[in-house]
């Protein structure tokens, strides 16, 4: 139980004490390494004869570029580094575990925050390209009756998404550390493989994934 529980990391002492959380503090130290990382691996590089590193970089962003426009479509494709970012985000907040931090993920202020965010960008790529009367009477569809339960999803949407996250990351934390506790020696290295890797990608991937479909609906 105390694994589980969101701690304080320090207090800013502003309007009687500002609680900054754990998961705020390794969301921040993920994305001073992502900053560095790409300073760093984006320096000197050549538009004639270039190296194996940068051809590797190069490789591994058409790669991701392509499987994320893939997703959306080609009229979502302004969304397509947004999308990216989040995804490179979250697959590092699931995996940092293995670094001895928690997960900002199996936090569910962080998994709400993601998903706020992923309904605006999906209300707000409607809006643009159905323009504001055209996305109001879209709510009114197929027939006027439905009106209620085309406003409920819009909080069902967020919803499914930060719970999903929340859940599986979680979930694969208390395994993880339920199997420490009973067999701490070497038994623990395959599920690690499974639970922080593999699992831990493939909730960035699935994130990220419904996002894509959401607006690939709203601008359709």
């Amino acid at each position: 139980m105390e694994e589980l529980n969101c701690e304080t990391a320090f207090t800013i002492p502003i309007f009687g004490g500002i609680d900054v959380g754990e998961s705020v503090v390794v969301s921040w130290i993920i994305m001073a390494v992502l900053v560095l990382l790409s300073i760093v691996l984006t320096r000197n590089l050549k538009v004639e004869n270039p190296g194996k590193g940068q051809l590797l970089l190069e490789m591994a962003v058409g790669g991701l570029h392509g499987m994320v426009n893939g997703m959306v479509g080609e009229k979502g494709k302004r969304y397509v580094p947004y999308l990216m970012t989040v995804l490179v985000y979250i697959g590092f907040a699931n995996v940092i575990g293995l670094f001895g931090f928690k997960p900002p993920t199996k936090d569910l202020t962080v998994t709400i925050a993601l998903a706020g965010m992923s309904i605006v960008l999906i209300e707000f790529a409607g809006i643009r390209e159905k323009g504001t009367k055209k996305w109001l009477k879209s709510f009114a569809e197929p027939v006027a009756i439905m009106t209620p339960f085309n406003i409920l999803e819009i909080l069902i949407k967020p919803l499914s998404l930060c719970m999903r996250l929340f859940g599986n990351v979680l979930g694969a934390f208390v395994i993880m550390e339920l199997i420490k506790i009973m067999v701490p020696i070497a038994l623990p290295v395959p599920f690690s493989l499974y639970f922080d890797i593999f699992d831990g990608l493939i909730q960035a991937y699935v994130f990220v994934f419904l996002t894509s479909l959401f607006i690939k609906e709203a601008i359709e």
